[in-house]
């Protein structure tokens, strides 16, 4: 099977899961399970959206908490005065791009380490301003509490991973995908061959910062009270980053298999240990880095192969 069949494929199984998932809120009536699968949907869009431009174009950014924050501030703002949560997630995912491609042109001449700490340092700069002009606790009016259901924001979030999905499906089998990944693998070459690397990079950069902008929406509108500086702290880059190396980057698959795990391991062990579960998992993120650098794709792949041997 060719790798755009299995890209295909796995979209499609994907699909079909997250389909599965919309009957849900009609088998488990306990808010906890919805609550539960609510962050493993979100984490989905969030890894994905990560994915796009680093894993495809090769662009580590350690910013990517700003056009979260950024999605979610001006959607929570718009919703809470009375704009429909989706034109309310849209608006927010317009500013994270429109600001991505402002500071994307500048931002790509810097290579390598200097790109990714340039971005963390704007994540930081963000954070910073947002924690200083709007310090206190951002709290939803009472008459939208009272009207609070947890069912609506599962629904949003299942939607939202599979537009997440099909957008990285959609682009991995593109031209445009293709470009970026040749950029990835070697710039100057790519380059050389007539690709126009800045015009993709910053198509990788808004494709992944309006799929952040709508994650960081949908969490706006998911709490009831929140510091809106938490949505820019760098937590949320590094988890995404995270969930894509665990799962495996640059594919289609991965970043849903890494946030699963993710969540399911920080889920469990934050009860379980609650004093040293930062520590435990830490611990297995960098064994799973050292052993499997291809993350659990790279695991599937090597079992297949010693399965197809008659080694297993």
């Amino acid at each position: 099977m060719t790798a755009a069949r299995r890209e295909r494929a796995w979209a499609i199984g994907i699909l079909a899961g997250l389909g599965g998932l919309a009957f849900l809120p009609l088998v488990a009536r306990r808010d906890d399970v919805l609550n539960f699968v609510f962050l493993i949907l979100l984490s989905i869009t969030l890894a994905q959206s990560w994915n796009i431009v680093a894993g495809y174009a090769g662009q580590v950014n350690l910013g990517h908490a700003a056009f979260f924050g950024l999605g979610a501030l001006l959607a929570r703002s718009l919703w809470i005065g009375g704009t429909p949560i989706v034109l309310a997630m849209l608006a927010g995912a317009a500013l994270a791009t429109s600001f991505a491609l402002v500071i994307g042109a500048p931002a790509f001449r810097l290579r390598g380490a200097y790109f990714a700490i340039g971005t963390l340092a704007l994540g930081e700069i963000l954070r910073t301003t947002v924690g200083n002009v709007l310090p206190e606790i951002s709290t939803l009016p009472t008459a939208t509490i009272a009207g609070y259901r947890l069912a609506h924001r599962y629904y949003l979030a299942l939607a939202l991973a599979a537009v997440s999905v099909v957008t990285v499906a959609a682009l991995a089998g593109s031209r445009a995908g293709l470009g970026m990944q040749a950029i990835r693998e070697d710039e100057p070459a790519a380059e050389a061959s007539g690709v126009g690397a800045l015009r993709l990079k910053l198509t990788a950069l808004a494709l992944s910062t309006g799929l952040a902008g709508l994650a960081g929406g949908l969490f706006g509108y998911y709490h009831i009270s929140y510091y809106p500086s938490h949505a820019f702290s760098p937590t949320w880059t590094f988890d995404a980053l995270l969930m894509t190396f665990i799962g495996g980057v640059g594919t289609l698959h991965g970043p849903v298999l890494g946030a699963i795990l993710y969540i399911v391991l920080k889920e469990y062990l934050a009860v379980r240990w609650v004093d040293f579960h930062l520590l435990i998992f830490g611990a297995l993120f960098i064994a799973i880095v050292l052993l499997l650098p291809g993350g659990l794709v790279q695991a599937a792949t090597r079992g297949r192969r010693l399965f197809a041997r008659g080694e297993v």
